[in-house]
């Protein structure tokens, strides 16, 4: 199959129908393996892995931390590529899938924030601190504030569809902050990477492989939830589409 031939059989996604119908099929099995990683990798973190000898049992935030930190960026990046998808093909359920993100997103970056403070408040003796991960972190937050009351707040959707991609292309800037800032600025209160392909940097193996089942359980419950979510989007829109025709036919 030549690249072409690829490429158009990733866009008849696109169309609501199959969208919908492919969705049915593949989100049992993504809702099924979200609920063992998520239960396997959690219960080997908190009960299986010793207490860190600088950190004690705090170390085991870590199992939550990471993995919403990790998608509260990549949800807005994710929402940034269907963002531009929408801006240049004009297919609609890629700016409904971005829509779809948004929630989960932004949930995940409230339970980075707040785990991070709980974190925080042993280990630094204060439950924030305006340091530049953390600054940024804030800020992306808010910019989900924005995306998701913009999308609410205009009623023509396409038009909805064209101002939240726009404002996804800029909030983007602060969720490569959230990842790099550690690397951009050397000062601030939070530590380096907690993965990372240099083995000397990322945390000890007794750590590190429980956390990596919790973050594909994170990974794998943010599709299912996309998935579910922008199914439920279609479904709304067709709604709205129909109620739009009796009115206009009464």
């Amino acid at each position: 199959m030549s690249l072409s031939q690829k490429m158009n059989a990733l866009w008849a996604y696109a169309n609501p129908k199959k969208f919908l119908a492919t969705t049915e099929r593949v989100l049992p099995f993504f809702w099924a393996s979200a609920a063992v990683a998520i239960v396997v990798g959690l219960a080997w973190g908190f009960f299986f892995t010793p207490d860190d000898y600088r950190q004690g049992s705090t170390v085991k935030i870590i199992y939550l931390h990471v993995p919403s930190a990790m998608l509260a960026i990549n949800a807005w990046l994710m929402m940034l590529v269907t963002s531009l998808v929408w801006l240049v093909r004009r297919h609609h359920v890629s700016a409904l899938a971005a829509r779809a993100a948004a929630p989960i997103g932004a949930t995940m970056t409230v339970i980075a924030l707040l785990t991070g403070a709980i974190w925080g408040q042993p280990m630094w003796g204060t439950w924030w601190a305006w340091d530049p991960r953390l600054t940024s972190f804030l800020i992306l937050f808010l910019f989900y504030l924005g995306y998701i009351a913009l999308w609410e707040a205009i009623e023509d959707p396409e038009t909805a569809a064209d101002l939240t991609s726009v404002l996804c292309i800029v909030g983007s800037v602060f969720a490569v902050l959230s990842r790099y800032a550690v690397n951009f600025w050397n000062q601030g209160l939070h530590q380096g990477a907690s993965l990372s392909l240099d083995k000397e940097e990322h945390v000890a193996d007794v750590f590190y492989y429980p956390l990596l089942v919790s973050i594909a359980g994170f990974i794998l419950l943010f599709i299912a939830l996309v998935l579910y979510r922008t199914g439920t989007e279609i479904r709304a829109r067709r709604i709205r589409a129909l109620m739009a025709r009796e009115r206009v036919a009464a």
